[in-house]
């Protein structure tokens, strides 16, 4: 292994050093004095100045057009009319004309000193093209299901994770996070999740090859792929979409600086919601247990002390440029964002360098580099739950010290804790590095056979330290507690593809063959301590283990081998299908292959004579595809008998070893057959839409089974059951306005998908019963189940469910109970038709531009789902914790109090009212909500203004993200996580997300 290791990185040095042969050339000015040395040295050369304008297709002047003479590094820029001079040598020599937004264009010269140029804007809409699968396509030729993003839509909320940016932008991928910790990460489900037990995210495919690493500030654009026609080529890994992004490349012309600020401030988002004070309190708790009067002698807003107003950073510069041979792209980022809770941030450095040149007339050869350093700092001490619970009539400070509830005299709260005291000791922090080295090359065997090789190298390292000062309550147990754990990895990639085109009258074939493998290798170790001196933090200083270190070291194989051919009649028919073979270390020896296959095709009927230059319909086209993806999202070593050497295991100081997972020789891929029917308009070359149904279908479903005790082992993986997601989604682009002064865009994109469980193996009617969102055949993954709340009896204030009795003759009837031990029976739980899984989610962009000015304003929705608002159990609980907070009662809510009220809440009693905060449907909320998620106003500043400090283009903007959000939810924030890779549907002690206020200025030199 260390042999190819070596290799590779030979590999990676020699292409580094091909590329810095030519590099210079392109990077290095010449001097003025040098140039007029040359031409005075050379008779038979006689400059000539060839002059002009450059002016887009609406016939508006271009200043700051790059113009290079071809071939070399001379070149100059437009002016404030679009008017350029150039020296040149050659009669016959070529210009490139190149600026931001419209294509390049080259123009021979031939002997003309005047010329008028026109930019074309860059291609959009169906004209634009996309990376998909291993290749790239105009929109308009697709016959499959995706949705491409710009880097321009992207930008708009502020973030330094992708998918916080993809939010709302495309239809059938949602996005969801049930934290607003910027150290957290957001979940992405594309279509719904099709599995119990694997994992649900996405594929990433960065730059061509698989995973990698990246900053958002880089990207160029992200293309996210649903169906099998455009997933397919990533086999076993394809099951929950993909999604690919694409970083910024170098353009041949002027060297570019860039340089991009964003600056602002973040406050918790809490719509209505709000803790009660100390007088609120008082009156509340007076109605069924006395207090004493004094304690209104305090009204501490631990609310307030566990939050802050945050601060938000984010720099950028950038260089980029070259020759029509060499360009590159070079940037660097800085990120921090504090967390609203205090002591609270995440802070990321990263560097790019992406190197493109033509070495030979058939050979071209990249080399892409990633470095991403992440320091996270993670709220600890019980900050956030202290904000919620902790009573407003114990002080926070005393004499300016932060009291400790363990020691201060009457302190009332329940869990004698003030983790202002702690956090001046206590820390969690962790921090990461990682690289990621792409070496790639194109070789043109002939005009229509290409041959590359992709090949990717990264390497990660990180660590983490969580202290408990033993002057602390978390520490004082143990005299002070010190964890530490280190994770080293490293992936090697190699893609080999072949690549036949070939073009006879109508008729376009491309035949695609790849062959791909990868390893993967990872060590992970923790280690604690206790009793530790206080404010020392390191391991050498403690007493004695916490618990007994851990650790592994692991190693995972993947290899696919896969053809395709895509067939294209007349820019009219076209026909594509594909089979890969799959090899992965992860499954049993007796499956550890499997074959998938796609197929795709397309009817682009506005290029038939019936349909040729319709004023109406000015495009239209049919989309249909079928086929099969596989999901290996599961632990490694899954299908293995594992034993665990431990401590527990020895026997006298000698090491022991115990089962610890059952083997399974025959677990195979969880298989996705998926179809899908689309169709895509245009109309009056304004309006774009695109609609899509789909069918998906996951059988073998990866399912961790629990095992009873008596058989030594907790689980076993198996393949169980099947799931179906279907759906409808659609995306609408409208031009509404499109004068040369003021422009306006509508963009809105919404998706509808249904969930259901088909079967599950064995014929069980339940996996996981007794849980609130157990699988049950027949019903949605994320359907709850529960015992049903039936409100409060008016005659004496007691909580209700509903219970359901058999009757002798097998009727099942309900009745009304106050006890809840009756209803939290397999018989009384019921399924209540309400899931974490929305009946639909969407987003809305509206985009005006008035000389200069830009302003857009986007909303993001989601309909349908329900959460478990498991916050209530400690502050809305009817007597149950009277030394927690409570929060105040919402518009429309009220208490019982006497007989006859028609009441939300049960009578509120000293020890609980009769279980009434424990798990039911009473705590169960609608979760839909609709949200402003940014809206922006920025300015280009003329060009006749920058020029004169030496800018080419300069802009200005305030930004504002989560700004509204309307929802009948009633905790800080509805959004809670959608994936079943957590726990989705819950919200529990809720950091709500950040409301931002941003200003920002970017610039080109």
């Amino acid at each position: 292994m260390k042999d190819h290791y070596k290799q590779f990185l030979r590999l990676s040095m020699l292409a580094a050093v091909s590329l810095s042969v030519s590099l210079p050339a392109s990077l290095a000015a010449v001097p003025a004095g040098l140039a007029e040395k040359t031409v005075k040295s050379t008779s038979k050369r006689l400059e000539y100045t060839v002059t002009g304008k450059v002016v887009s297709s609406e016939k508006e002047s271009l200043p700051g057009v790059s113009i290079v003479e071809k071939g070399t590094n001379k070149g100059t820029t437009t002016d404030v009319d679009g008017a350029f001079s150039i020296n040149l040598t050659t009669p016959g020599t070529t210009l490139i004309f190149s600026f931001i937004g419209y294509a390049t264009k080259e123009v021979v010269v031939d002997g003309a000193t005047d010329l008028n140029v026109v930019l074309e804007s860059d291609a959009k809409g169906l004209d634009e093209v996309v990376v998909v699968g291993y290749s790239a396509k105009k929109v308009r030729y697709l016959s499959s299901a995706v949705s491409t993003i710009s880097s321009q839509k992207l930008r708009d909320v502020t973030s330094n994770e992708l998918p916080n940016l993809l939010q709302g932008k495309a239809p059938g991928v949602v996005v969801s996070t049930g934290s607003g910790d910027p150290t957290s990460a957001a979940r992405v489900v594309i279509r719904g999740s099709g599995t119990i037990s694997a994992g649900s995210s996405p594929l990433y495919v960065v730059d061509g090859n698989i995973d990698g690493t990246y900053n958002p500030v880089d990207v160029e654009s992200v293309t996210v792929l649903k169906d099998v026609a455009a997933t397919g080529l990533y086999g076993s890994r394809a099951a929950n979409g993909v999604i690919i992004v694409n970083t910024k490349m170098g353009k041949a012309g002027k060297t570019e600086i860039s340089v991009n600020n964003t600056f602002g401030f973040a406050e918790a988002t809490v719509g209505k919601f709000r803790m009660m004070n100390a007088q609120e309190l008082y009156d509340f708790q007076s109605t069924f247990y006395p207090r004493d009067p004094s304690v209104l002698q305090r009204n501490t807003n631990w609310w307030n002390e566990a939050f802050r107003t945050a601060f938000v950073n984010n720099h950028n510069i950038s260089l980029s440029g070259g020759s029509d041979k060499t360009t590159f792209y070079v940037s660097g980022n800085y990120y921090k964002e504090q967390g609203t809770v205090v002591e609270n941030d995440k802070t990321g450095y990263n560097f790019r360098t992406n190197l493109r040149s033509q070495l030979t007339k058939r050979l071209t050869g990249a080399v892409l580099f990633n470095g991403q350093y992440t320091r996270d700092n993670y709220q600890n001490s019980n900050t956030l739950y202290d904000g919620y619970v902790n009573l407003p009539f114990d002080p926070a400070y005393e004499n300016g010290v932060p009291t400790d509830g363990r020691s201060y005299p009457n302190w009332l709260g329940r869990d004698r804790e003030n983790f202002l005291h702690s956090i001046q000791y206590n820390f969690a922090k962790a921090k990461s590095l990682r690289t990621s080295l792409d070496v790639n090359l194109d070789f043109d065997l002939t005009d229509k056979i290409t041959l590359s090789s992709y090949n990717r190298a990264m390497f990660g390292n990180g660590s983490g330290a969580t202290y408990y000062d033993r002057r602390t309550k978390q520490g004082g147990a143990n005299g002070g507690e010190l964890y530490n754990n280190n994770n080293n990895s490293y992936r090697l990639l190699t893609s080999n593809r072949a690549r036949y085109s070939e073009e006879f009258g109508k008729h376009s074939l491309t035949l695609l063959g790849v062959a791909e493998a990868e390893t993967s290798y990872n060590q992970y170790n923790t280690v604690s301590g206790k009793g530790l001196p206080a404010g020392q933090d390191v391991l050498s200083v403690a007493t004695d283990i916490l618990v007994s270190p851990t650790g592994y070291s692991e190693q995972v194989a993947f290899r696919k081998f896969l053809g395709q051919a895509d067939y294209n009649y007349d820019n009219r028919y076209f026909l594509v299908a594909s089979l890969v073979n799959e090899f992965s270390s992860l499954f049993g020896k007796n499956n550890s292959t499997a074959n998938f296959y796609q197929f795709g095709a397309s009817w682009v009927l506005s290029n038939e004579n019936f349909l040729k230059n319709n004023k109406l319909l000015t495009f239209a086209k049919l989309r249909l595809s079928h086929g099969t993806v596989g999901n290996a999202a599961i632990p490694n070593f899954a299908s293995l008998g594992l034993y665990t050497i431990s401590q527990d295991a020895s026997y006298a100081g000698i090491p022991g070893a115990s089962p610890f997972q059952k083997g399974n020789p025959d677990l195979t891929w969880e298989k996705i057959k998926s179809s899908n029917l689309g169709i895509d308009i245009g109309l009056w070359n304004r309006i774009d839409l695109a609609v899509d149904i789909y069918n998906k279908k996951s059988e073998d479903l990866l399912y961790q089974k629990p095992l009873t005790a008596t058989t030594g082992y907790s689980y076993v993986w198996v393949n169980a059951g099947s799931v179906r997601n279907r759906g409808v989604e659609f995306s609408l682009t409208s031009n509404n306005l499109t004068g040369k002064q003021l422009t306006w865009e509508t963009s809105l994109n919404m998706a509808f998908n249904r969930n259901k469980i088909l079967e599950l193996s064995g014929g069980a009617a339940t996996f996981r019963p007794g849980n609130r969102l157990p699988l049950a055949a027949g019903h949605d993954m994320g359907e709850f189940n529960l015992p049903i709340w039936a409100g409060v009896n008016p005659e004496n204030g007691d909580p209700q469910w509903e219970k359901l009795v058999t009757n002798a003759d097998g009727t099942v009837t309900k009745e009304m109970t106050n006890s809840y031990s009756s209803v939290q029976t397999a018989q009384s739980r019921q399924f209540t038709g309400k899931s974490t899984n929305p009946t639909f989610t969407g987003g809305i962009t509206n985009t005006l531009n008035y000389k200069g000015f830009t302003f857009s304003a986007f909303f993001n929705f989601v309909s349908g789902n329900w959460v478990y608002n498991e916050s209530r159990f400690y502050f809305d609980n009817d007597g149950l914790y009277e030394s927690y907070n409570n929060m105040v009662l919402p518009k429309g809510w009220s208490r019982w109090e006497k007989p006859g009220d028609i009441a939300t809440h049960p009578k509120p009693i000293v020890g609980g009212n009769k279980d009434s905060n424990q798990s039911s449907s009473r705590y169960l909320e609608d979760g839909s909500f609709i949200r402003l998620r940014n809206v922006r106003l920025a300015y280009d500043i003329p060009v006749s203004t920058i020029r004169r400090i030496g800018f080419s283009r300069a802009n200005i903007f305030v930004s504002a993200d989560n700004l509204w959000t309307g929802t009948k939810f009633t905790g800080p924030d509805p959004e809670s996580s959608m994936s079943f890779e957590d726990t989705p549907g819950l919200s529990s002690i809720k950091y709500p997300i950040s409301r931002k206020l941003l200003f920002g200025i970017n610039f080109t030199l």
